[in-house]
């Protein structure tokens, strides 16, 4: 197995030392270094930043989000990135949600599962160098009874293939992620729950395509905090577990809410989401039972961290992505170095 990490959104308060973190994981031969955007900062422009800045370690986005750009412009960016980061650039894609789709970029949040496999096509296409033509229910290139004719992307990527990733959350978006991506980015993995809440349903995709899992990533997303109280350590991740949970979406389609019912916290999910709705956000992070933030974290000393990890590695998680947490940029550094020490440990390293 593995490991990754997460620098999250740009602008979230620990800017002046992500590319310290970045830099280190590097250091320490971590596999990729993932950014996010929702709202505020965009993923390219961090990446090209740490890219500059970093030697080997990969440069993903997780995610661009599919409202915010066209097909085209998203396999532009891919290619660029690639190319000036030596091949190191992944890409991950996800549709968002309402809010932010709806709210933001002023795109309907409909068909999502269409909308993601047209995308992907289109964008696969275009980063193939191929002369560009598409004909789908949400694209079509060139636009019909105009000036346009199908174009070729100019850019040369480094690699004839840039893996492609999908952020995927629900049963049917996990099963196409299986069967047209390269990898799933998966986030709140509990490793006891991970067959039945999202292997299954990707296995499944893989067979509708004839594959296997086999050069499949799985790469969820797991907070890291190292120390021996495992219930204060835990009690710092409730405002975050009850945001998404609880605040993530609409009454009536919250994808993290839904994932928290599957692993069995129908009751508690509900209580969680009618507070924080409601506008008691402190109440909200109350109710979040404490074995779902523990088993959707890594928590504790170096020796608990490794056990988790081969939990993690028994499941079918192929690169874990840790997001270190820390008061100071020496906290989150070290918890870097605890999770090397925790993959040697835990007899995971290739």
């Amino acid at each position: 197995m593995r490991l990754g990490i997460n620098l999250g959104y740009w602008g979230a308060g620990m800017d002046g030392d992500n590319l310290a973190v970045a830099q280190e994981a590097d250091r320490l031969g971590y596999d990729v270094c993932w950014a996010a955007e929702a709202y505020g900062s965009d993923a390219p422009t961090v990446l090209s930043w740490v890219a500059a800045q970093t030697e080997s370690i990969d440069v993903g986005s997780a995610i661009l989000q599919i409202p915010a750009r066209q097909p085209a412009m998203t396999a532009m960016t891919a290619a660029t990135l690639d190319s000036l980061s030596g091949g190191r650039f992944r890409l991950g894609l996800g549709v968002s949600g309402p809010q932010v789709s709806e709210g933001w970029y002023g795109v309907t949040f409909d068909k999502p599962l269409a909308r993601t496999r047209e995308y992907v096509e289109i964008v696969r296409r275009a980063m193939s160098r191929e002369r560009l033509s598409y004909e789908g229910e949400h694209w079509t290139l060139p636009l019909p009874g105009g000036p346009g004719k199908p174009l070729k992307l100019t850019v040369h990527p480094e690699r004839e293939h840039i893996p492609l990733y999908i952020a995927a959350i629900g049963p049917k978006n996990l099963e196409q992620t299986g069967e047209i991506a390269d990898g799933a980015l998966l986030i709140f993995p509990a490793a006891e729950h991970l067959e039945d809440t999202a292997i299954r349903y990707l296995r499944a995709g893989r067979e509708k395509a004839g594959l296997t899992m086999d050069g499949f990533d799985v790469c969820p997303t797991v907070p890291l905090a190292v120390g021996d109280d495992i219930n204060a350590l835990a009690d710092g991740f409730r405002p975050y577990t009850a945001l998404y949970v609880g605040g993530m979406g609409s009454r009536r389609q919250n994808f993290y809410n839904q994932l928290a019912q599957r692993m069995g916290y129908e009751k508690e999910a509900a209580e969680i989401q009618d507070k924080y709705l409601s506008g008691d956000k402190d109440g909200a992070a109350a109710a979040v039972p404490h074995q779902l933030i523990d088993s959707t974290t890594l928590l504790g000393p170096v020796e608990r961290i490794a056990d988790r990890m081969q939990a993690y590695a028994a499941a079918g998680v192929t690169t874990l992505t840790l997001a270190p947490a820390g008061l100071t940029l020496d906290e989150r550094l070290a918890a870097l170095r605890v999770g090397t020490g925790a993959l040697e440990r835990a007899g995971l390293v290739s």
